[in-house]
């Protein structure tokens, strides 16, 4: 008898839903690159998930992001971050 196994769920951090880790967006804090997105979610490092903006927005006015990561996050941090999720959410849409 096959067994099956379960794919491992994380949790956004702006809402709290739990969801299958592809269909979340992970922040990540490596020791090179400080905090960045990390589209591909393989980047090593401590990592956060987000379901959308939406969602970044409300870490970030909570400060659930830096709680997450373990360290202080700067508002370039916060500003280049949400402008790639945006992106990364629009992939057709054009930056002006």
């Amino acid at each position: 008898m096959p067994t099956t196994t379960k794919k491992r769920q994380r949790s956004c951090i702006g809402c709290g839903a739990s969801q299958e880790k592809g269909t979340l967006w992970r922040v990540v804090r490596s020791k090179e690159d400080g905090v960045q997105f990390d589209p591909s979610g393989r980047v090593a490092g401590r990592g956060a998930y987000v379901c959308s903006t939406a969602c970044f927005a409300q870490a970030r006015k909570t400060r659930k992001l830096e709680r997450a990561l373990r360290c202080p996050v700067t508002e370039d941090d916060y500003e280049r971050v949400a402008r790639e999720i945006a992106l990364a959410e629009a992939p057709g849409k054009i930056e002006e």
